[in-house]
């Protein structure tokens, strides 16, 4: 079995230090480095901006797991592409014309993902699933860090594996809320490719270690 993706969380980051703790997630065993976008509408918060992302990009040296939390995400392709960013992840939540949204994203050169809410059943995705390079089941209401993990993901997790199985499609499954080591372990055994960890990394007193423990859960 292979070891899971590991995407360290942006929002959790002490911003008095981010280059430094940019560095710690260069040096580590991290495979990406994911970042949340939220509009202060569709979530009720406001995060990063892409003046702030554009020094975030150039400092880190990890592929970008960009996750748009806002209403249109199809206008901010450009800006999300010119990051240098590896993939875009959008909400079903907001996408009225998904199938268009995620063509626009592979056209632009990127990889396409879809998030689906804590309530958003993975049915949805159904007609779509062969289109998409990963899935993003959030475990937590999304908007803030800190949450506690949702036990009804480990559910839709299976579903959604089923599905992905059942169609042939090649889409990872990102999991992204309360992760810790023993969430980890739960989800990489449910069937999870890819584990979003924000305060379980940022907070720990051994950032790198804690990065290491979670890829070998």
């Amino acid at each position: 079995m292979s070891k899971p993706i590991i995407s360290p969380s942006l929002l959790s980051a002490n911003f008095l230090k981010l280059q430094e703790d940019l560095e710690i997630i260069n040096k580590s065993e991290a495979d990406w480095l994911h970042i949340d976008i939220m509009d202060g509408v569709f979530v009720p918060n406001i995060s990063f901006g892409f003046p702030v992302l554009k020094y975030v990009a150039e400092a880190c040296t990890k592929p970008l797991d960009v996750h748009l939390m806002i209403v249109q995400p199809e206008k901010f392709i450009k800006e999300v592409k010119d990051l240098g960013t590896m993939m875009m992840n959008v909400h079903y939540e907001t996408c009225t014309h998904l199938h268009r949204v995620i063509q626009q994203i592979k056209d632009a050169g990127m990889q396409a993902g879809v998030t689906l809410n804590p309530a958003t059943p993975v049915c949805v995705l159904k007609d779509i699933i062969s289109e998409l390079d990963m899935v993003l089941l959030m475990s937590v209401n999304p908007g803030f860090g800190g949450q506690k993990f949702i036990p009804q993901t480990l559910n839709k997790l299976k579903d959604l594996r089923e599905m992905i199985d059942s169609t042939g499609s090649h889409a990872l499954i990102e999991v992204d809320g309360g992760v810790n080591l023993e969430v980890g372990k739960l989800l990489v055994d449910g069937g999870a490719d890819a584990l979003v960890a924000g305060n379980a990394v940022f907070k720990a007193p051994d950032m790198v270690d804690m990065i290491h423990r979670l890829k070998n859960i």
